[in-house]
């Protein structure tokens, strides 16, 4: 069993950009056609920055201040944070804690690939915590209780499922176990 998740297994990609000279009208209307919460802001298609709706919201309606006369490099927060896209989401989420953002740029090979968002991290939190308590029981040599479930990835079709049982020496989800042979459940 894995236990660790890198940051461009949940990533997202490609990253919505922007011009400096853009105005906060236009990144406002890219963030509703893309359904994203921030625009990177690019020079010579190197990242200089990033505006989110946040940005937008705190340094420009909050003052007042009308959006199709707002430049992105006006309100735009520098640099943009990034991390390698191999590092693992604990290190993410302590990034962004410790710089107190919720958006990182991911890199390879020193090129913006994507983003990871606070989001991104707290959805796949539940599955991972899973995964480790699983095999925190294995390495501790715990007991299964006879005929118990397990929770963990089916042997044959490879999705996630909390009613994993041993069935010829494969660990099997109910729909996998009724393919196989008639259902065997725990006492």
């Amino acid at each position: 069993m894995r236990t660790r998740v890198s940051v461009r297994e949940v990533m997202n990609s490609p990253v919505i950009t922007a011009s400096p000279n853009d105005t906060i009208k236009d990144l406002a209307l890219k963030m509703i056609q893309y359904k994203v919460g921030s625009i990177v802001i690019t020079e010579s298609d190197e990242p200089v920055g990033i505006v989110t709706d946040g940005d937008i919201t705190l340094k420009a309606v909050a003052k007042d201040l009308k959006p199709s006369k707002v430049l992105a490099r006006d309100i735009m927060s520098s640099p943009l944070h990034t991390i390698d896209g191999e590092k693992d989401i604990r290190e993410a989420a302590r990034v962004m804690r410790d710089q107190g953002i919720k958006r990182l740029g991911v890199t390879y090979k020193n090129k913006l690939v994507g983003m990871i968002t606070m989001s991104d991290i707290i959805s796949v939190t539940p599955e991972v915590m899973d995964v480790i308590s699983e095999k925190a029981r294995i390495m501790a040599f715990e007991p299964r209780k006879k005929g118990g479930y397990l929770a963990g990835y089916c042997d044959l079709c490879n999705q996630w499922s909390d009613y994993l049982l041993e069935v010829d020496a494969r660990f099997l989800c109910e729909d996998c176990r009724e393919g196989e042979r008639p259902s065997e459940e725990p006492q």
